[in-house]
């Protein structure tokens, strides 16, 4: 059963009996509260350096 949709909804029941009805809002809860938001939304010049070094690779090969 496992992989499959009703395999699906009695790990769901599972879960829920386990660990509460709001077992799937508390581990969803978690996932936003350590999210930082970092990366390129941090650094806009980074991400245009980033940009730039992805755009200048050729996917085409050189001819010689």
């Amino acid at each position: 059963m496992a992989g499959t949709k009703a395999g699906g909804k009695a790990a769901a029941a599972t879960n829920k009996s386990k660990y509460g009805s709001d077992f799937y809002a508390k581990i969803g809860a978690k996932g936003g509260k350590l999210g930082r938001t970092g990366g390129f939304y941090a650094n806009r010049e980074l991400a245009r350096i980033a940009g730039r070094k992805g755009g200048m690779i050729s996917r085409r090969t050189k001819k010689a």
